[in-house]
């Protein structure tokens, strides 16, 4: 039977491979709520008129936001070898079920650690979502047919954007109702009953999954070439570390943190001292960005596997068109933005613009690991985003060298510029040297059959 055989035999409706999909959507929706509900709670839990609160400095407050990402970046790198060995799943389990009990924890361990209990649980918190991103591009490796990479992957990798939205509107509202230390509980909650589903539904592969039926699983493992078998291959760090289009994939995922970061952490500054709102403290104002990605990420997905259906594009051209989109497109708008006047409206219209045109990297840079190299796409993913997270690191403090006056918009229009430069060059140097094409790298020397 030929591959197109098999391939026109696909499975009608919703499969297995659908459940595994939306599973891991929620997985990085509540990693990331879970990542972001202490900036949101912050505010309420040193409110001086509020109850069981604390006296944080500023300098205090800063150090325990920062501490999640002291955590985040040690386990990148070897989140993808472990993910490789053992497999996603067990890796996600550990992410979502640590991150779900310290959350659950955080609000008693303020009360009897005071703030440097609080770093102490965001550590380790950082260190467990470092499985996130190499797990998940593992499991999409393994589960998401060639035909469906660009939908399907985009809906799991949006989650974190919904995730940090909903958190932004839901935090409020559940502070308001039971008191700031809901917000734990809550989220906590849910991370908790999600482990346990994913416990009895989850699975690593197609090959392991006991719910799959075997037209589904032939479909998934024809399409990604995956028949005879799971092996597991020695990673060839050399090969991967001396390839320009690997390469050119760490300088596009570190372009994309660099304006996204700048957005996240900036803005809110920019927003309150140039146009006189807080929108750390306006929910509505804070997610209208992230709800814009969410929207246009799914409508991307959908075309980007309809020019592979129609073959209008290769998969390298492809990739390159949606992440230049997603790179070119808020350039352009964030230097719209630094010329825009002192309007609400207008400043808030240009910001949803931004960040909803990014989402087209989601059909970009961020599949091209595993159109390169799906047998390594954990370890190629763990260290784009390692070295994307000293980016995110460095962004805000490059931001605060420039900014000499917070309130004099001449001063931010240089720090859009920095950021409207970085995403040009280096998704220029993306659509120059990467490409999509299975690199000879990425079956190496057999080291271990799986006996799966």
């Amino acid at each position: 039977m030929t591959v197109e055989e098999v391939i026109a035999k696909k499975p009608n409706g919703l499969g297995i491979r659908h459940l595994q999909v939306i599973m891991m959507f929620l997985a990085l929706l509540l990693a990331f709520s879970m990542r972001v509900n202490l900036s949101m709670g912050i505010v309420a839990m040193t409110d001086p008129d509020g109850e069981n609160t604390f006296d944080w400095s500023l300098s205090i407050q800063s150090m325990i936001l920062s501490s999640f990402f002291w955590g985040y970046i040690v386990l990148q790198i070897p989140g993808g070898v472990l993910a490789s060995r053992f497999g996603g799943k067990i890796l996600i389990l550990i992410c979502i079920g640590v991150n779900s009990l310290i959350t659950l924890l955080i609000p008693t361990a303020a009360r009897l650690g005071d703030w440097q209990m609080v770093c102490a649980c965001r550590v380790l918190q950082g260190l467990s979502q470092g499985f996130i991103y190499p797990s998940l591009h593992t499991l999409v490796a393994k589960w998401v047919p060639l035909e469906e990479k660009g939908r399907l992957g985009t809906v799991v990798y949006v989650g974190g954007q919904l995730g940090t939205a909903f958190q932004h509107i839901a935090a409020g509202f559940i502070a308001d109702l039971w008191g700031w230390p809901a917000i734990f509980y809550v989220t906590g909650t849910i991370g908790a009953i999600w482990t346990i589903v994913y416990i009895i539904i989850g699975s690593s592969s197609p090959q392991e999954s006991r719910f799959i039926t075997s037209e589904e699983r032939l479909y998934i493992q024809t399409s990604l070439g995956q028949i005879g078998g799971h092996k597991r291959y020695k990673t060839p760090w050399k090969a991967i570390f001396t390839s320009m289009p690997f390469i050119s994939l760490i300088i596009a995922h570190c372009g994309q943190n660099w304006g996204h970061w700048t957005l996240i952490t900036e803005i809110p500054s920019y927003m309150s001292k140039v146009l006189g709102v807080d929108i750390k403290h306006n929910g509505i104002i804070s997610a209208l960005p992230y709800l814009a990605l969410f929207v246009l990420s799914i409508p991307n997905g959908f075309v980007a596997d309809y020019i592979l259906k129609k073959k209008w594009l290769s998969i390298t051209a492809s990739r390159k068109l949606f992440n230049s989109i997603g790179a070119y497109g808020p350039a352009i708008a964030l230097i719209c933005l630094s010329y825009t006047p002192a309007d609400v409206v207008i400043a808030t219209s240009l910001l949803v613009v931004v960040v909803g045109i990014n989402a087209g990297h989601f059909a970009g840079y961020i599949l091209v690991h595993i159109d390169m190299a799906p047998n390594f796409a954990g370890q190629m993913m763990g260290i784009t985003n390692f070295f994307a997270n000293i980016i995110s690191l460095i962004t805000p403090l490059a931001a605060g060298a420039i900014l000499q006056d917070e309130s004099d918009p001449s001063e931010w229009r240089k720090v859009f510029y920095v950021s409207a430069g970085v995403y040009i060059l280096c998704n220029t140097i993306f659509v120059i040297f990467a490409t999509s094409e299975k690199q000879p790298w990425n079956e190496v020397e057999e080291n271990i059959r799986s006996q799966k």
